[in-house]
């Protein structure tokens, strides 16, 4: 759940970091456009994917994929990232549905032991405990069916999300990007049937186009090019602009804005997760952790 810095000679670019920062403003306006098209979930993450993999393919040599149960299941939790995020989004606020999907850590910190051979010690559990009553705050709010089914699926996504770092951290040597690229092609596959039934008009085409071309795959390609140079450190940082900026752009574009509970537990959450992040653990290493946006 921590991560350790190892410490060089050289240090990072200007360049390397106006790329990661590019990309988590990239990111963060998923929330307004998603909101904005009146499509189904599954259609909206299938088109984008299918975009995605193809801005993706483009600065890929050859995309290989040699079999392995991790880079299949990480495949799997992105992809159900991917659909329970944008699922979550059209069911409840843009800022609930961010910011249960960065509540990673606490399923990490449970799975890390057992997956990773990474325990999480007695501090760790007190930042989960935080993170906890954010997420409480953050279903008190809003408890219409709808909304609660909203904050049911982005938990959920954040499962994934801690679900896809575990098993690219279980394959290290894997090319980040490579892994975007699969993840994408099983999204399209898992929600083709829904593609196939419902074509979007001319509208909602340059709704999803933006999404594929520079909310998910330009970006993705921003970050795997960058975190070669950035920190873990400050890459993780730098990855908290997009809860911050997803609601911003969602309430300037179509008006919604998070209840008093909402941002109270999001201002808890993205707390717990900055002290996480801030406090090292010797035991990992680097790339120990890594956020990955939907």
């Amino acid at each position: 759940m921590y991560i350790e810095e190892k410490k060089t000679k050289k240090q990072t670019g200007f360049l390397p970091v106006v790329m990661m920062l590019s990309a988590a403003v990239l990111w963060s306006t998923g929330g307004m456009m998603i909101k904005q098209l009146s499509l189904s979930p599954m259609v909206i993450a299938g088109y984008r994917s299918l975009i995605a993999a193809i801005v993706v393919s483009l600065f890929l040599q050859k995309p290989t994929f040699h079999f392995s149960w991790n880079k299949l299941l990480g495949a799997i939790s992105y992809a159900s990232m991917m659909i329970l995020c944008v699922s979550a989004t059209k069911k409840t606020t843009a800022a609930s549905a961010i910011l249960l999907q960065y509540t990673a850590p606490i399923y990490i910190a449970i799975l890390g032991g057992r997956l990773l051979k990474e325990k999480a010690e007695s501090k760790d559990w007190l930042v989960i405990l935080f993170i906890l009553a954010g997420m409480v705050l953050l279903f008190l709010d809003d408890r219409s069916i709808g909304s609660l089914k909203g904050n049911l699926m982005g938990a959920l996504s954040g499962v994934a999300m801690a679900m896809n770092t575990i098993f690219m951290r279980r394959e290290k040597d894997a090319d980040p990007l490579e892994n975007v690229f699969w993840g994408c092609v099983l999204t399209v596959l898992i929600t083709l049937p829904s593609m196939v039934r419902f074509v979007p008009n001319e509208s909602s085409w340059i709704g999803l186009i933006l999404l594929g071309i520079f909310q998910l795959g330009f970006s993705y390609v921003l970050y795997a090019k960058a975190i070669r140079k950035v920190s873990a450190l400050q890459s993780a940082f730098i990855c908290l602009i997009e809860p911050l900026l997803n609601p911003v752009w969602v309430f300037l574009t179509v008006g919604e804005f998070p209840g008093v509970l909402a941002v109270l537990g999001g201002l808890i959450i993205l707390t717990a997760v900055t002290v996480s992040c801030i406090r090292p653990k010797k035991r990992l290493e680097p790339e120990a952790f890594q956020q990955q946006s939907s």
